[in-house]
């Protein structure tokens, strides 16, 4: 795994963990969690983009 790679699922990781927080948390702010979720989904698009393609690494 590159830097890089570490790096975004470091990230999404702890968005992951602020979604939850706010979906369990006293405070609940819909936008908020809406905005947090599209940034978790704009960065595993950029982790698929990383990644080699299913049928290469089928062929390996």
């Amino acid at each position: 795994m590159t830097e890089r790679m570490f790096r975004l699922l470091e990230l999404h990781q702890k968005l992951d963990a602020a979604i939850r927080r706010m979906k369990t948390g006293r405070h609940k702010d819909p936008l908020e969690v809406a905005r947090l979720m599209k940034r978790k989904t704009r960065l595993r698009d950029r982790m698929a983009r990383l990644l080699p393609p299913a049928r290469a690494l089928a062929s390996l």
